[in-house]
């Protein structure tokens, strides 16, 4: 394991209720399906409120129900923008805590800040529990090159696969008995892995040195796989991507696409970039703290497409781009190459 800094384990009330809210674009179910997907084992069901058009396809529970199933807290599932917990949703976080489930809450807005929960909780002995909590005393940023490897992804745009990028990357070093930590970097890979900085919530003349704070030195044999936030041409979340650019100081970043997103989630009047410009922007950024990095491929999210056109995407985009083009979630000899190309010396 890494050296240095370990991000304290969190000790989340456990299995979990998801609430999915009122959500209509499945981009903004992250969380959710975050954690079904990596975490299966601590997901009960899902509870949503009328008007809803995303489902993470667990069962649909109200919240005493999932009790009855053992379920000990309720999680909002939903990462929308701008973090705002909307008062619609209050009365159902209520009866989550009648119920007897804490609520945690991975989103910019704090759970105590609202009166109904608050005092909700104070009155049934429950918990309101925040995972967008910096550490304190994070230091500036030095830029200084530190031991040990590092790997981070980037995205086109948000919410397409950074963070499955990270820990099917993380996992793959694994199976192949590579020295590798998952960081994470958002409220979702905290809640999967148990430790992390939400980048997001860091003061932005602090958020490269909490980059370097989460990556601290390492083995020079040790790889730290970051999980990358936003993208670095996104208007309202450059910023935490450069800072995470900078402090991460990537030996190899992977970037993450989205084949079918023509338009940028949550500001339509962009496009979405292409992968070139992001490799060359990439670059050209992180030579500053680490003149060595280099692009490891390419992360295709093809979840809507079908086996043999996601096969034969990823073998036009690695002719293409002349870099190993892959669904990490198919995994597969695509998968492997790009963990070749990442892993090479």
């Amino acid at each position: 394991m890494g050296q240095g800094l370990r991000p304290d384990r969190l000790a989340l009330p456990q299995p979990y209720l998801l609430f999915l809210g009122d959500t209509v674009e499945a981009g903004f179910a992250k969380t959710a399906f975050g954690l079904r997907d990596w975490a299966p084992e601590l997901c009960v069901g899902e509870f949503s409120l009328p008007g809803a058009k995303v489902s993470a396809g667990l069962p649909q529970l109200r919240p005493a129900d999932a009790a009855d199933r053992g379920a000990r807290s309720l999680v909002i599932g939903v990462a929308n923008s701008g973090g705002f917990i909307a008062e619609t949703w209050v009365p159902a976080l209520v009866e989550a805590l009648e119920a007897g489930l804490d609520i945690v809450s991975g989103m910019h807005a704090k759970l105590n800040c609202i009166p109904e929960l608050r005092y909700g909780a104070e009155r049934l002995g429950r918990r309101l529990i925040d995972i967008r909590k910096p550490p304190e005393n994070i230091p500036i940023a030095t830029g200084l090159k530190r031991p040990g490897k590092r790997l981070l992804t980037v995205g086109t745009d948000c919410a397409l696969g950074k963070k499955y990028t990270a820990l099917s990357i993380a996992r793959a070093f694994a199976a192949r008995a590579v020295d590798a930590d998952f960081r994470a970097t958002g409220q979702t890979g905290i809640m999967i892995s148990g430790g992390g900085i939400p980048m997001d919530a860091v003061v932005s003349d602090f958020a490269a040195g909490a980059a370097e704070m989460l990556s601290p030195d390492a083995a020079p044999n040790h790889w730290d796989v970051i999980e990358g936030q936003g993208s670095i041409l996104h208007p309202a979340y450059a910023g935490v991507s450069l800072a995470l650019l900078h402090g991460s100081q990537p030996d190899v970043f992977v970037v993450c696409h989205d084949p079918g997103r023509q338009r940028l989630l949550g500001d339509e009047e962009f496009v979405v970039p292409s992968v070139e410009e992001i490799v060359e922007l990439t670059i050209a950024l992180g030579r500053r703290t680490n003149p060595a990095i280099r692009c490891g491929g390419v992360s295709l999210n093809t979840s809507a497409l079908d086996d043999v056109a996601a096969a034969e995407l990823c073998a036009a985009e690695t002719k293409r781009l002349g870099l190993p083009a892959a669904d990490p979630i198919r995994g597969g000899p695509a998968f492997d190459a790009l963990i070749d190309e990442c892993l090479r010396s």
